[in-house]
C-alpha cells in the first residue's frame, strides 16, 4: 500500500464520454482500479466500458461510494468539474486537464484546502501505486511495486525515470505528478509529508524543473524538518534561456527565479543526491538504500 491510493479507493471519471475520458477510463480499468460511475452532463443512463455514467456528481455519490474523481474536463469547464466533486465531498481530486486559468485553479485549491481535500494537478499525469491503482494516464506497464516514492513536476520526465528504476530492479510505492502549471494542488513538500510517514517507503526521487520555487521550498523544509529518509533529485532544464518557456506553463526562468542552477544549490545544501542525468538516479539510490 502506497500513499493517497490504493486498491480499495473507489473512483468516478468526469468527462468520461470524451475522447480522452473514454481511453484511459478502459486504461485505468485494465490495470485494476475501481471505477464505480462516470459523469458527463446530459450522458446520464448511458454507459463507458461498463461504467454507469451520471449528469452529476451528485448522483454518481448518491448510488456509489466515492473516495476520488479524475478530471477530463475541458479547461474552461475543469474548475467547476473539480468544485462540484469537493462540494459534494471527495477528497481526492485529480485535474489531468491543462491550460486552466490560473485565477480558476487558485479558487479550487483554496476552496480544497478549507474543506480538507486534496488537488492533484493541474495539468497532471495523475498518480500510481504500482500494483494497485492508477488514476491518471500514465503507461502502467513501466511500473513495479517497491520502495521508492516519486515525486515530479513533468510527466513525461517521470515516466522515463520509472522505466530505469524498473530496469534497474528498483521498484516504486507511489509515483506522483504535482503537475507543470505555476499554480498547483498539492506540493513537493505536502508529497514528502506523507512519504516520510510511510513504511514502505525508503526513500524519495523528486524530479523538478525550471520556473517557480517549489524545489527550493521542498529543500527549506527538508533542513528544518531534518528529513531521515534518503533522497535524490534531478532538475531539468540546466541551459534554459532566461524568459522561454519550456514545455509547462510553469517552466519559465525570470531574471535568475527559478533557474535550475538556484534548484540545484538548494536541494545540495539539504543534503539531497543530484543526478546529472535521468540514467543516474538508480545509480545514486542504490548506493543510498545500501547505507
Amino acid at each position: 500500500m502506497g500513499i493517497i491510493v490504493n486498491r480499495d479507493v473507489s473512483v468516478i471519471v468526469q468527462g468520461i464520454t470524451g475522447r480522452q475520458g473514454q481511453f484511459h477510463t478502459k486504461l485505468m480499468l485494465e490495470y485494476g482500479t475501481k471505477i464505480v460511475a462516470g459523469v458527463t452532463p446530459g450522458k446520464g443512463g448511458t454507459e463507458v466500458h461498463g461504467v454507469p455514467v451520471y449528469d452529476t456528481v451528485a448522483e454518481a455519490i448518491h448510488e456509489h461510494k466515492v473516495d476520488a474523481s479524475i478530471i477530463f474536463v475541458p479547461a474552461p469547464f475543469a474548475a467547476s468539474a473539480a468544485l462540484e466533486a469537493l462540494e459534494n465531498g471527495v477528497k481526492i481530486v485529480v485535474i489531468i486537464t491543462e491550460h486552466i486559468p490560473v485565477k480558476d485553479t487558485i479558487k479550487v485549491i483554496s476552496y480544497a484546502k478549507r474543506i480538507g481535500a486534496m488537488i492533484i494537478g493541474p495539468n497532471t499525469p495523475g498518480i500510481i501505486t504500482p500494483g494497485e491503482c492508477k488514476i491518471g494516464i500514465m503507461p502502467h506497464h513501466i511500473y513495479e511495486p517497491g520502495n521508492v516514492g516519486m515525486i515530479s513536476r513533468s510527466g513525461t520526465l517521470s515516466y522515463e525515470i520509472a522505466a530505469s528504476l524498473t530496469r534497474s530492479g528498483i521498484g516504486q510505492s507511489t509515483c506522483i505528478g504535482i503537475g507543470g502549471d505555476p499554480v498547483v494542488g498539492m506540493s513537493f513538500v505536502d508529497v514528502l509529508r506523507l512519504f516520510r510517514e510511510d513504511p514502505r517507503t525508503d526513500a524519495i526521487v523528486i524530479i523538478g524543473e525550471v520556473g517557480g520555487n517549489l524545489e527550493e521550498v521542498a529543500a527549506e523544509y527538508i533542513i528544518k524538518e531534518n528529513y531521515s529518509k534518503p533522497l535524490v533529485a534531478f532538475i531539468a532544464g540546466r541551459y534554459v534561456p532566461p524568459e522561454k518557456r519550456m514545455g509547462h506553463a510553469g517552466a519559465i526562468v525570470m531574471g535568475r527565479t527559478g533557474s535550475a542552477e538556484s534548484k540545484i544549490n538548494a536541494l545540495k545544501k539539504a543534503g539531497v543526491e543530484i543526478a546529472q542525468k535521468p540514467s543516474d538516479i538508480a545509480v545514486l539510490l542504490k548506493r543510498l538504500i545500501r547505507r
